[in-house]
């Protein structure tokens, strides 16, 4: 599956159409790193629009989770929730990390871009915070640019 509509649904695929998107997992809300991401893409969601392109963050957070976060940080995006895991699944993020020597489930920061024709053209994976939100504003500027 590389197409929006198979992957997010045709009213997600509608709601969209025309655009770019930058579709974004993190592992959880309110997070070293997942605020740096989030805060990130809220300060060049303007330079995104301009280039047609809209963002999305997707946690398995609840929406109350999200909508603290986003108050916390003044974000900007969109957060989506998924906490039955379908997109997380579905994008086969849900991968087994380790930290301090314990295995468990859980989300692989990644990042998924789409044009215009809603046709995945790009996959981050393993994502590193630092530069990672410069890194897909370039690629959007260069390659989904018309």
């Amino acid at each position: 599956m590389n197409n929006l509509k198979d992957l997010m649904g045709e009213d997600f695929a509608k709601e969209n159409e025309g655009k770019n998107l930058v579709i974004y997992f993190y592992p959880k809300d309110n997070t070293k790193g997942c605020t740096t991401e989030a805060i990130e893409f809220s300060e060049n969601k303007k330079e995104f629009e301009k280039l047609n392109t809209k963002i999305y963050g997707i946690s398995k957070d609840s929406q109350k989770s999200h909508d603290k976060f986003i108050k916390d940080h003044n974000l900007e995006i969109d957060l989506l929730t998924d906490e039955e895991l379908e997109l997380i699944k579905a994008f086969d993020v849900w991968k087994k990390k380790k930290m301090y020597g314990k295995e468990y489930m859980g989300v692989e920061r990644s990042t998924f871009i789409f044009n215009k024709e809603g046709v995945l053209v790009k996959e981050y994976r393993k994502v590193k915070v630092k530069d990672h939100v410069k890194n897909v504003l370039e690629f959007v500027k260069e390659e989904l640019n018309d």
